[in-house]
């Protein structure tokens, strides 16, 4: 199997088991305290992760049973700015213990699917295809960013790991979309981004060459293009007109410009 999926792989089924560990050890009351996500409840939440690995997996095997996943896009073209709420809001009407193993019995599906995905088959997104370690990764990034906002309705600090960097990785090769949602054209020369991992280990991506660039904390870089905080709050510079406004707009994830959070 490709090494970079095996460890996108691992890293996924770690962050998965930390948020599982968290939310079976939470009273029933508190699966409906309100989370950073306006009108999601850590309910709201698992419901949500539950529902898009289901999803991926029905991808993941569309080159088998395409209509299952024909299916998807039809219910979420009829209701596109409603359908993933609908959705979480849905599956948080189930009791927890329910909730919780509906989630348990996805994650590891979804796994062994993007394993044994034919090599170079692409699966149907809501987007672009995507190659099982692209896939990989966004699950990755969505489960650690959702895990987070679990992490600040319970009170409990996250762990800070350099598993973080699937998603800087994911932000850096996000950034002309970023620009593109956003209506703005991309800068035509990369930037040089250099972060610092938790572990104190230096990441690089780009030119040394670079004009312009963007340097701090892999962990607020993180937090920054899933939108978790508001760049004021970051460890994140920028040196350039372009990357200052990178700064700005960057998103990792799918869909429309997110509403992103005030500085605090």
């Amino acid at each position: 199997m490709n090494p970079l999926l095996s460890a996108v792989l691992r890293d996924l089924a770690i962050e998965g088991d930390i948020l599982e560990g968290l939310v079976e050890a939470l009273p029933t009351v508190a699966w409906a305290a309100a989370t950073p996500a306006v009108g999601w409840t850590i309910a709201h939440q698992i419901a949500h992760l539950a529902w898009t690995d289901e999803v991926a997996l029905l991808a993941a095997r569309a080159h088998d049973d395409k209509a299952s996943w024909d299916e998807v896009v039809l219910q979420a073209l009829a209701d596109p700015t409603g359908f993933v709420d609908a959705m979480a809001a849905q599956g948080a009407a189930a009791p927890p213990e329910e909730l919780l193993a509906r989630w348990r019995a996805a994650r590891p599906a979804l796994a062994e699917a993007l394993q044994t995905l034919p090599e170079g088959v692409r699966m149907p997104w809501f987007g672009p295809p995507m190659s099982a370690t692209s896939m990989a990764t966004a699950r990755f990034m969505e489960t650690w960013a959702h895990s987070l906002d679990v992490h600040e309705a319970a009170g409990v600090e996250p762990e800070r790991s350099d598993r973080v960097r699937h998603i800087a990785h994911l932000g850096v090769r996000t950034r002309n979309f970023s620009f593109a949602t956003h209506g703005l054209a991309a800068p035509d020369a990369e930037f040089a981004v250099r972060l610092r991992a938790p572990s104190g280990d230096e990441w690089s991506w780009g030119p040394g060459e670079a004009t312009q660039s963007v340097t701090g904390s892999a962990y607020d870089f993180a937090l920054l293009v899933t939108q978790r905080r508001h760049r004021d709050d970051l460890d994140l510079v920028a040196n350039g007109s372009d990357a200052d406004t990178w700064l700005d707009i960057a998103q990792a994830f799918a869909g429309p410009p997110g509403a992103g959070r005030s500085p605090s």
